[in-house]
């Protein structure tokens, strides 16, 4: 079987895996880092979102063989240390969350619009296509506004 290597947050991982095996599993199963949700699987609800090379990345439909060498990141590797991102802070300040499964790719997917476009407009934020069941976007969007105006 293929090894690949690649970072999961700022860490060098080698994983034993089929070629295409999707990053999502190979992420959860294999590292144990379980902050990307499987939903779907098939890049539609998204709740999985990570970045690759600092880009929001669906790891449900991306095949582990094209993440060889290049960087993930998830939800884990989003804070500082202690020091939360601004995005997860407006997110509890904004009282976002309610069954909180779409949240660590609904932050991902934030995180990148901001890292995009400092001060976004209501129709940036809504070409976000992340899957909320509860249907807390509203919120969402002044969390985005709330981080937007502190980064």
């Amino acid at each position: 079987m293929p090894s690949y290597s690649f970072r999961v947050n700022g860490r060098s991982v080698t994983v034993d895996a089929p070629a295409d095996l999707p990053t999502l599993w190979a992420l959860r199963d294999k590292l144990g880092v379980t902050g990307p949700k499987y939903g779907c699987g098939i890049d539609v609800c998204k709740a999985c979102t990570s970045h690759l090379d600092g880009e929001a990345f669906n790891p449900c439909v991306t095949p582990v063989s094209e993440v060889e060498g290049r960087d993930v990141t998830t939800i884990e590797g989003l804070a500082d240390g202690d020091e939360l991102h601004p995005v997860q802070e407006a997110w509890l300040e904004q009282d976002v969350a309610q069954c909180g499964y779409c949240q660590p790719g609904q932050i991902m997917a934030a995180v990148a619009l901001l890292n995009r476009t400092a001060d976004p407009t209501d129709a940036e934020i809504d070409e976000i296509e992340n899957v909320c069941r509860c249907g807390t976007y509203f919120r969402i969007r002044e969390a985005i506004k709330s981080a937007a105006a502190k980064m």
